[in-house]
């Protein structure tokens, strides 16, 4: 994997230039680490077999621990979920954007292997500025764990994700921290 490029970006008004970058290396399939407002995540298009490959192996996470898939917005639920109860749809127009993760049926258009062969994906739609600003621009969801090792201390600032994975992914946003919690998402 090439080395990493780290891109500055301001996490309460991100520069829509640097976001465009990001995006466009999510796009042709590439891995970027961003931060939400729990922790940073790794993040990938959720609909490019080959890219959600690409975060199992630079994790070296277990094919069978499922990835949550990143919305820009709730309303883009339909494109990775069929059969969404009305109540899930209530849950998420009350908490979304937010650090709510809800489990839903997998669309057909979303491989399985975010999923880990389950019929089921988790989502959500994160609150903060750099990460809804990536999904926005990418214009696709984005499949995104933490931004560490499987099984290792979640990363809730760059320097983690730099300690941690060092150049097994292409692109970092670089905000310092994450905004919040610094908690994992509930689902």
């Amino acid at each position: 994997m090439p080395p990493a490029d780290v891109l500055p970006i301001d996490p309460h008004n991100p520069n829509p230039r640097t976001l465009a970058i990001a995006a466009d290396v999510i796009r042709r399939g590439g891995l970027v680490a961003f931060p939400t407002e729990t922790v940073y995540g790794l993040g990938a298009n959720a609909l490019d077999d080959a890219a959600v490959a690409r975060i199992y192996q630079a994790k070296q996470r277990d094919a069978a621990d499922p990835l949550i898939v990143h919305l820009a917005d709730a309303a883009d639920l339909p494109r990775v979920a069929d059969g969404i109860p009305p109540v899930l749809q209530l849950l998420a127009e009350r908490f979304w954007p937010g650090p709510l993760t809800i489990v839903v049926g997998r669309h057909s258009g979303v491989p399985s292997r975010v999923s880990s062969g389950r019929s089921t994906v988790a989502v959500r739609v994160p609150a903060h500025p750099v990460a809804s600003g990536l999904i926005a621009a990418a214009g696709l969801p984005i499949a995104a764990p933490s931004a560490n090792r499987f099984m290792r201390t979640s990363a809730t600032q760059a320097a983690h994700v730099q300690a941690d994975l060092g150049d097994r992914k292409s692109t970092r946003l670089n905000s310092s921290h994450s905004q919040q919690s610094r908690m994992p998402s509930s689902a």
